[in-house]
């Protein structure tokens, strides 16, 4: 079963998990199982997206029960009208602890026309752990708010990439190395990457909505082996 964290005659939030493809494409390679697809046995409708989130990110997706709501929705996206925060796990202790990553990205295609692309980012905790690798005795991780400006395709990983402190778990822009060392001493097996939070307007009424998605057990059970909190999150950034 899909979570479904808000429902109305317009539209639906769910909580994506980790590894569930959104749709068939040719970008989601052997997946067997969509969840626009489940989603929509679930409720026993049709349904339509309103945006996506990759594969291998979990979190908060609005889906809209009408083609007109989810142009409603995706006009506000492209707007720029949508508050977005995610939480996502890093390699290193990006320096300053706040800032913004300012850096064109291509679409889909890499080879594609760069557009310019703003992701803002938070330092929410730290840790050193006395792992050795490579020339290291110890490794360093932080947990990160990050808030995207900007829809460009993997533009948190792909920021995050270009800063040099990759998401832990991202296979395609991240350290093998590091996402290893995850699966073997954390029994980590997922990209932590999470789409914690959205705020938007409701396409029909207007009202100010905000929409949260717990994280699951995996990403919950490393954060309390860190000793890691989230203070201090929910004000307006």
């Amino acid at each position: 079963m899909i979570e479904i964290l808000y429902q109305d005659d317009a539209l639906i939030a769910v909580n994506k998990p980790a590894g569930l493809a959104v749709h068939r494409s040719k970008m989601v390679g052997n997946a067997e199982e969509f969840l626009i697809d489940l989603l929509r046995e679930q409720v026993g409708d049709s349904v339509y997206l309103a945006h996506r989130l990759d594969r291998a990110t979990s979190g908060v997706l609005l889906v809209a029960r009408n083609k007109e709501v989810a142009a409603a929705l995706g006009e506000q996206f492209m707007a720029r009208a949508v508050h977005k925060q995610y939480l996502v796990v890093v390699r290193g202790w990006p320096e300053p602890d706040e800032g913004v990553i300012d850096y064109p990205l291509p679409g889909s295609r890499e080879t594609g026309p760069r557009r310019e692309a703003r992701t803002r980012y938070r330092r929410l905790a730290t840790i050193e752990v006395p792992i050795a690798l490579g020339r290291y005795p110890q490794q360093r991780y932080a947990l990160l708010l990050a808030e995207p400006e900007s829809g460009r395709f993997r533009q948190i990983r792909k920021h995050l990439a270009h800063i040099h402190h990759p998401v832990v778990g991202d296979c395609q822009h991240g350290r093998g190395d590091h996402n290893r060392l995850y699966k073997q001493h954390f029994g980590c097996h997922r990209m932590l990457l999470h789409a914690w939070r959205l705020r938007f307007a409701h396409p029909l009424t207007g009202a100010a909505m905000e929409t949260e998605a717990p994280l699951d057990a995996a990403y919950i059970g490393l954060l309390d082996r860190f000793g890691w909190t989230l203070p201090g999150v929910s004000e307006e950034e």
